[in-house]
């Protein structure tokens, strides 16, 4: 399971992930902010990797079996009038050390939808199968993940809604004021973002194993 801290030094970098900026600039050259209540998607620090040796015990170079890797994590969100379901794809690309013989190997993976960056609002360990064919070191395949979050939660006040999005034009009195410098503010949005965090189901010898190599 990953370890609580290491959990929030990769939480801590999505703090403002739910606001996002396609186009910073309006027509007139005022600074705009948008922002999404759709939850963040992202892959903690250190759980992104695994890698099993032959034999399990051992930490040797030589003694690596399978590496694998999550990437390309992407997600769709659909806003219905009470929840935000969000639908993600990721992939995992993975090698071995020995291609002889076809393989499968089976790596457990969890799928965490988190509130404030530090509550967990729900969490689901699955498992993704690799196969590799005979004489095959490297394969790719595809998981799957799914948040549900609830609108009404992931909804700013309108107050804050404007305070965020408002927009400000170079040379205004308050351009240079970001909006989120206000603790209040700060603490409002963070109750109301959500993040999708998805990573390999590591032990805690694993999860030291990729902090410290």
């Amino acid at each position: 399971m990953p370890n609580p801290r290491l959990l929030a030094l990769s939480l801590g970098l999505l703090a403002l992930a739910g606001c996002k900026s396609d186009n910073m600039f309006d027509e007139t050259g005022g600074l705009k902010i948008t922002r999404s209540a759709c939850p963040a998607l992202a892959v903690p620090a250190y759980t992104g990797d695994i890698t099993l040796f032959d034999p399990p015990s051992s930490r040797d170079a030589r003694s690596i079996d399978v590496v694998a890797q999550i990437t390309d994590l992407r997600g769709n969100c659909v806003e219905g009038d009470t929840h935000l379901n969000t639908a993600a794809t990721f992939q995992v690309q993975a090698r071995r050390a020995n291609g002889s013989g076809a393989r499968d190997v089976v790596l457990p993976y969890f799928a965490t939808v988190m509130r404030a960056g530090t509550v967990v609002v729900s969490k689901q360990v699955g498992q993704i199968r690799l196969h590799f064919n005979d004489g095959e070191l490297r394969t790719t395949v595809t998981g799957q993940a799914t948040a549900d979050v609830s609108r009404a939660a992931a909804t700013l006040p309108d107050e804050v809604e404007r305070k965020i999005t408002r927009k400000r034009k170079a040379g205004d009195a308050d351009a240079a004021i970001d909006p989120m410098s206000d603790p209040a503010v700060r603490a409002i949005v963070s109750r109301a973002s959500f993040e999708l965090l998805v990573g390999f189901q590591l032990t805690q010898d694993q999860l030291a194993y990729n902090a410290t190599r």
